[in-house]
């Protein structure tokens, strides 16, 4: 290891790697196939959460930069009227509009043509990304509709069924998913719209966090970096984390030891590849050692920002007191790093933003090796015809593809728009949102 000293002021070096390229050029074309062309046939299970797809599909090129210049404006409003259509007239919306049934949608059809929370979620957040349409919400209808999913331990169901039944199990994505639209749409007067119970959902989180310091779906269970990633989520959009990341003293679940706990079970899900392993790395005698003879790629640059200290880029403004930072080059350099979403798991591309996402809202992202889970993704999951697979050698698919390009994105790669770690969606676009919604014009050109 080699180390020498820095000024805070000094940008960090500039030591790409061409072997860990990401292809841009290939990445817009996958994400334009999958928008504008018909999807594989393994697609055809996932009809039902279309509305998910299209929320990948849009918010990938976003990330790109070019959502508005490869789609034209007649295409956009198409996709906005396509959203709006899966409204149900009840509050919420549809996953698809296959199951629409018009004028027979009494009550006795409600199982069959029902609003579902995830996609309630992913159409507020595709217009959010697509920058229009959000007046078109029945807000009154969906806030009262999500306030009715929730049961009295504080967590949240899917969706109403038969005799006004909450359907669905016990699952922190759809604590996310309630946060997620309750920030999104209680803005403006909704004083007379009924809220959530706040408390409670706070209470349900708080019961779930494992003797690990991760959250699990519910109390009792074990410990999931996605499922963390939807509880921390959840505090943040309901103004329980600072966006800073400094902890309050509002309860247990912002102290100190809370964040610490979490913060360390986040970072202890970067993980050797089992093909390190199988290799015959001997992880007891070098924990950083690396067979083989190719040559590893050097760290990529981080922006004037950052400061490398450790191996890790360091926000400019936490160095202690302006003084110079030691620069090392990291020895995890020397290999790939994947992301595990449990303990004693493989290394799967989407647990790279469930973790690092989960960091960034917490502001310590810069505690990742940037460097090795970018050559794992660039180099092990990145496939030559753009978009990533779940595990190396797997192909592209729209979830994978989707979270590895949001991954480097939180990472800074210098080809893509900042992300925004809580709503998942570009830092423009929130922000464009945000003007939106306050009663501002809306830029529709990001």
């Amino acid at each position: 290891m080699s180390t020498h000293a820095a000024s805070p002021s000094q940008p960090a070096p500039n030591l790409r790697s061409d072997r860990s390229s990401f292809n841009k050029e290939r990445h817009i074309k996958y994400w334009l196939r999958c928008l504008k062309t018909h999807l594989p046939t393994a697609y055809t299970s996932n009809d039902a959460q279309r509305m998910t797809l299209a929320f990948f599909i849009l918010s990938a090129l976003d990330v790109l930069g070019v959502l508005h210049t490869k789609t034209t404006p007649a295409e956009r409003n198409e996709y906005v009227d396509w959203i709006l259509r899966c409204q149900h007239p009840n509050g919420g919306f549809r996953g698809f509009t296959g199951t629409m049934v018009g004028e027979d949608a009494a009550l006795e059809n409600c199982a069959w043509d029902s609003a579902n929370l995830a996609a309630t979620y992913f159409a507020c957040a595709a217009l959010a990304v697509l920058g229009e349409g959000m007046e078109g919400v029945r807000k009154t209808e969906c806030l009262n509709w999500v306030r009715g999913l929730q049961r009295r331990n504080g967590s949240f169901g899917e969706g109403i069924g038969k005799g006004g039944r909450v359907e669905g199990g016990e699952d922190m994505r759809f604590c996310y998913c309630a946060a997620a639209v309750r920030w999104m749409l209680r803005r403006g007067d909704v004083e007379s719209i009924a809220d959530i119970d706040v408390e409670r959902l706070v209470e349900y989180i708080e019961t779930s966090v494992t003797y690990e310091g991760g959250i699990a779906q519910a109390p009792f269970h074990e410990a999931n970096a996605g499922l963390t990633y939807s509880g921390v989520g959840a505090l943040s959009l309901l103004g329980k984390i600072p966006r800073k990341g400094r902890p309050s003293s509002d309860g247990k679940m912002m102290s100190p030891e809370f964040i610490n706990d979490l913060t360390r079970w986040l970072v202890s899900r970067q993980t050797l590849m089992l093909q390190d392993i199988e290799d015959g790395l001997d992880v007891a005698e070098d924990e950083f050692a690396h067979p083989g003879s190719a040559p590893a790629p050097a760290p990529i640059a981080f922006p004037p920002t950052f400061h490398v200290l450790g191996g890790f880029p360091v926000p400019a403004e936490i160095a202690l007191h302006g003084e110079p930072l030691a620069l090392e080059v990291s020895p995890y350099d020397q290999q790939w790093v994947g992301v595990n979403g449990r303990c004693n798991k493989v290394a799967d591309t989407c647990y790279s933003f469930w973790v690092g996402g989960t960091l960034g809202m917490l502001n310590q992202v810069y505690l990742q090796d940037f460097n090795g889970i970018r050559r794992y993704l660039l180099e092990k999951t990145q496939h030559m015809i753009g978009g990533f697979g779940k595990m190396p050698g797997d192909l592209p698919d729209i979830l994978h593809s989707h979270h590895g390009l949001v991954t480097l994105a939180t990472m800074r790669e210098p080809d893509l728009k900042s992300i925004d770690p809580t709503l998942c969606i570009s830092v423009s676009a929130r922000e464009n949102f945000e003007k939106q919604t306050a009663g501002g014009k809306v830029n529709r050109t990001l």
